[in-house]
């Protein structure tokens, strides 16, 4: 006969409340009751049971009655005869179906060991250490919010839209269940709030924009109520970190956006702050999401904080194994290629481990044959084939063929340049700024300058030597067209300032703005953002905030969104 055990407890009014419990051992109810009322407790208890829990096949009811003493095992003090405390242990056995057992969250070895192959991209792996985990712990809900990562991941990494539209009711379904489990554990209000996140990410990255900042909203509120409720669990420091930089970094022009979903605040300092603690808190004691924080902060470091290098070095410096990870092989590749470390790039990304384990991530495709194309290899365009040949999502596939086309006309075949550009115009979306851009390039009809296009990749590839030998001396042969004469004042403006020749940058820099900010192009708008910078550097804050918000005045057509997020994100870094 299965046996169940429930807890029972009971007011002043011998009023009886029962409460399933998840596990066997210390099942007990302390209560007061007077002595000349012990009778009557026992038989209105039995009654309630038998009424209660006792249906088909009848039920066995045991008491253990006990004076209690002190719960922590000390002496007691004699309790008076009207005001003892007894101990009731207990036992229903039932000839039926057992009481359901409690649901609870548990990051057991076998959860963290799914949890580490689907962050490494192991994804068959991962499906069959989740099959185990529901056979073995079927009552972990840790497993539900682990399946959810492994959905959003694996939607995230093809771009899947079809399977995003399919599977995205999948988060209240989620939601409910969790929902079910224990409200005092520090994972119940997490996993939820860590599930509308991820799902905020993906409705975002598919145009539902209100959908993303609802779930943001109340993503965020719960963690606010975890961390009030518990204060000493770290993982909650992980996505508030983030969030609260990326709140304190919405531009002027979206904070109703904020506003109207309210309760969210944040700072880009604060939030920076918070994860580099947990990174420290990390090194000294076992904390499973170290390295999903060390990814995000570096990815933050380089993308809004302007600090590249501290991003680069974050991650080369770090436990992290891409020989071992995909996941981390992507985004130190990125980091690598954005910083200006190309070669580093082009080592981890051709490194990106693939065959039968590991699921395959075509972006890690792009980016490599970016990186080649930045370093003027001729065979940069086969990684960038195979990415427009087997990348099936919709989001970066526009700036992919204009990487092929830059290709072809770095190679002089103009054909080339032209065929692939309207393959810009015929494939993926707009969404994204480089997707923008490059459909903006193949709607103009104009061709690049190639010295200036090899310039402009030389430079973005860390070869800052190399781009300043092939434009030196050669201002005069962009005079008569007005865009790559203030494309060419800015390119000399960038590559001063990698080289550290300061006063050249800021001579260059100068002159770029003075001949574009009136016009579309981003030249003028970023070159107000490096003065900021340069200026927030040289620890000179009033300026650095003029320019700062110089660069948020101009408004090109073209990479406007990411300038203006950098330029907010230093005025959030300046002191008062």
């Amino acid at each position: 006969m299965p046996i169940s055990f429930v807890c029972f407890s009971f007011d002043s009014k011998l009023s009886i409340y029962a409460t399933p419990t998840s596990t066997i051992g210390n099942h007990v109810i302390a209560t007061r009751q007077s002595k000349k009322n012990l009778e009557m407790f026992q038989k209105t208890l039995v009654a309630t049971l038998r009424s209660c829990v006792c249906g088909q096949g009848g039920c066995r009811i045991g008491f253990i009655l006990k004076k209690a003493g002190c719960s922590n095992g000390a002496r007691a003090n004699k309790p008076s005869k009207m005001n003892q405390r007894i101990l009731c242990f207990i036992f229903v056995g039932l000839s039926g179906t057992p009481l359901p057992a409690q649901k609870y969250f548990d990051f057991s070895p076998r959860a963290t060991d799914a949890y580490q192959k689907i962050f490494s991209l192991r994804f068959e792996e991962a499906y069959l250490a989740l099959d185990g985990l529901q056979k073995q712990e079927p009552d972990n809900l840790i497993r539900i919010f682990l399946e959810n990562t492994l959905e959003v991941l694996r939607i995230g990494v093809d771009d899947d839209a079809v399977a995003y539209s399919r599977l995205s009711k999948n988060m209240e379904a989620r939601l409910s269940r969790l929902s079910r489990g224990e409200p005092r554990s520090p994972y119940y209000r997490y996993t939820q709030a860590e599930i509308r996140l991820q799902w905020a990410v993906l409705h975002a990255r598919f145009g539902h924009y209100l959908s993303s900042l609802s779930d943001i909203k109340i993503g965020y509120a719960l963690l606010q109520e975890n961390q009030q409720r518990f204060p000493d669990f770290m993982a909650n420091y992980k996505s508030l970190g983030v969030l609260h930089v990326l709140v304190g970094n919405v531009p002027d022009d979206y904070r109703w956006a904020v506003r109207l979903f309210g309760g969210m605040q944040g700072d880009v300092r604060g939030g920076i702050a918070e994860l580099e603690s947990l990174l420290a808190y990390a090194e000294n004691n076992t904390f499973l999401f170290q390295e999903e924080v060390l990814m995000a902060y570096s990815l933050l470091q380089l993308n809004l904080n302007n600090q590249p290098e501290k991003a680069w070095n974050t991650l080369k410096n770090s436990r992290l194994n891409p020989q071992d990870n995909a996941l981390a092989a992507f985004v130190m590749g990125n980091v690598a290629l954005k910083s200006g470390h190309c070669d580093a790039a082009i080592s981890l990304l051709s490194g990106v481990p693939k065959g039968a384990a590991f699921y395959p991530f075509h972006y890690c495709d792009y980016l490599l044959g970016v990186a080649q194309l930045q370093r003027l290899d001729a065979d940069a365009d086969l990684p960038l084939l195979r990415f427009v040949a087997n990348f099936k999502g919709e989001n970066g596939l526009k700036e992919g063929y204009q990487k092929l086309a830059w290709h072809q006309l770095l190679q002089g075949k103009t054909a080339g340049y032209y065929h692939y550009m309207w393959q810009v115009k015929q494939q993926g979306n707009a969404r994204s700024d480089p997707d923008k851009v490059a459909l903006r390039e193949a709607n103009s009809g104009e061709i690049p300058d190639v010295r200036l296009l090899k310039a402009r990749l030389l430079f973005d590839g860390g070869y800052y030597n190399r781009a300043f030998d092939l434009l030196k001396n050669n201002s005069a042969d962009y005079d008569l067209n007005p865009r790559n004469k203030l494309e060419y004042q800015y390119r000399m403006g960038r590559i001063a300032q990698k080289s550290g020749k300061i006063d050249a940058a800021y001579h260059y820099y100068e002159t770029t703005i003075r001949l574009g900010e009136n016009q579309p192009w981003y030249f003028a708008c970023n070159a107000a953002l490096q003065i900021g910078i340069l200026q927030e550097e040289a620890a000179d804050y009033k300026n650095a905030r003029y320019w700062y918000q110089k660069c948020l005045a101009i408004n090109p057509e073209e990479y406007a969104g990411s300038l203006h997020g950098k330029a907010k994100a230093g005025l959030n870094r300046l002191p008062e």
